[in-house]
């Protein structure tokens, strides 16, 4: 289809629509999956399921008739791009594989948040500076599969509803949605355990040369069924982040449940750093814990100096930038305190790696989004922060010896996992 990761590739058609390697946007993606809908009418079908808040329509690309049904979204987090152009891979394997669709039907949900996309703009990022420069991840209540778990039924967005919609439509056995993080590894995280996953996910992962995130945060105090593949703790267990308004549990992973599916989320990097696969115990955690809860807290408050300069300047100034990246800043004091209390019992490099990631993450996402808030008023704080999300982008890097995932293996790694995750799954069915 010609954004599957590979520059130069082909489409089913032999002619190539992709110049140059980056992600596509989401008019790209939908011309790709018109492209194959024209082509194999008798077996795919594109559709409109709904609206954005903003009016942009949300396609759903089916391919397959049976009533087995695998849904594969792409596009929840503004910020995370890989799986557009998985997405288009993966369909274009399903159509050309059919022992993929034996007794199985496929659908793509080909961008769950078209708003946040047009405000995410790197599409080709040389560094992680530029990736920043260009950031946008919306605040958590407009999070498509995020916003149940912090918002009332009634107060729901409608990419929200339309995704439920969909899952309660096609009731799949097993629900995919494509994530990624800017520096690290990768890992997926499960609703309900997927038995012989890890083995194909720890393969496609060596031979890609993607180091495999063994502690990642987002899953702290998960059980594990392999490295790197986190099974989420049933509803009453507690969280390892107790301050963090949303839980996992009350998303829209959580919705196939009600039809006797699950739900896998597959993260792959764009950067990639070896610190994060080391399974050594870190011999001392606490301390190094308490070292970045302290430098989170500092770069906070350098952002929120800005802000509360610049903030007499912005009356009347709304908008989804600046939503976000005061959410983000309001995150940082219970994020601090959580980290502050005993880490995991068997605590490992790995794992304070990624909290050393998260640390960085967090002011650096919210100085980058106030940025371009600043840049559009011609305020003249908006240079302070580009030199704060200059200066922490480099060190990030230097500090994680950051290397580009080439584009295509990222978009390879996504790709193998989900079809391992949806053949395992199948048989558990």
């Amino acid at each position: 289809m010609g954004y599957c990761g590979c520059e130069g590739r082909a489409d089913v058609t032999g002619v190539s629509l992709l110049p140059e390697l980056r992600y596509p946007t989401v008019t790209e993606l939908t011309f790709s999956a018109q492209a194959l809908a024209a082509l194999r009418p008798g077996l795919c079908v594109l559709r409109q399921v709904g609206l954005s808040r903003a009016g942009r329509p949300l396609h759903l690309l089916s391919v397959g008739h049976a009533r087995r049904a695998v849904l594969v979204v792409a596009g929840a987090h503004a910020n995370e791009p890989t799986g557009g152009p998985t997405l288009l891979a993966l369909a274009e394997r399903v159509v050309h594989e059919r022992e993929l669709r034996d007794g199985t039907s496929w659908h793509f949900l080909l961008c769950a948040d078209p708003d946040g996309a047009s405000l995410h703009v790197t599409p080709a990022p040389r560094s992680l500076l530029e990736y920043h420069l260009g950031f946008f991840r919306p605040a958590g209540p407009e999070q498509p599969e995020w916003s149940p778990a912090v918002l009332p039924p009634d107060r729901l967005p409608p990419e929200t509803r339309a995704l439920t919609q969909v899952i309660d439509e096609l009731r799949p056995y097993l629900q995919v949605t494509l994530h990624g993080t800017d520096l690290g590894g990768s890992w997926v995280q499960l609703t309900k355990d997927i038995p012989g996953l890890a083995e194909p996910f720890a393969k496609s992962a060596a031979q890609l040369h993607i180091p495999v995130e063994t502690g990642a945060s987002d899953a702290a105090g998960w059980p594990t069924s392999g490295p790197g593949v986190h099974v989420m703790p049933g509803p009453g267990a507690g969280v390892a982040y107790p301050s963090m308004p949303d839980d996992a549990r009350h998303s829209t992973w959580y919705h196939a449940h009600r039809y006797g599916g699950l739900t896998a989320v597959v993260e792959v990097p764009m950067w990639a750093s070896d610190l994060v696969d080391d399974p050594a115990p870190h011999p001392a955690p606490a301390a190094a814990i308490r070292r970045l809860a302290v430098r989170l807290l500092r770069d906070t408050r350098e952002v929120e100096r800005v802000l509360t300069e610049a903030l007499p300047r912005l009356e009347g100034v709304d908008g989804p930038l600046l939503r976000a990246a005061r959410w983000a800043l309001e995150l940082v004091p219970g994020l601090a305190a959580d980290w502050t209390h005993t880490p995991p019992a068997g605590t490992t490099m790995a794992y304070v790696g990624s909290v050393d990631a998260f640390a960085r993450r967090l002011p650096l996402r919210a100085a980058a989004m106030l940025r371009r808030v600043l840049q559009e008023q011609e305020d003249d704080a908006a240079p302070r922060l580009g030199r704060l999300v200059e200066t922490w982008s480099e060190a990030f890097a230097e500090r994680f010896r950051a290397r580009w995932v080439p584009l295509e293996h990222q978009v390879e790694h996504q790709s193998r996992t989900v079809v391992a995750a949806a053949l395992h799954a199948r048989e558990g069915t």
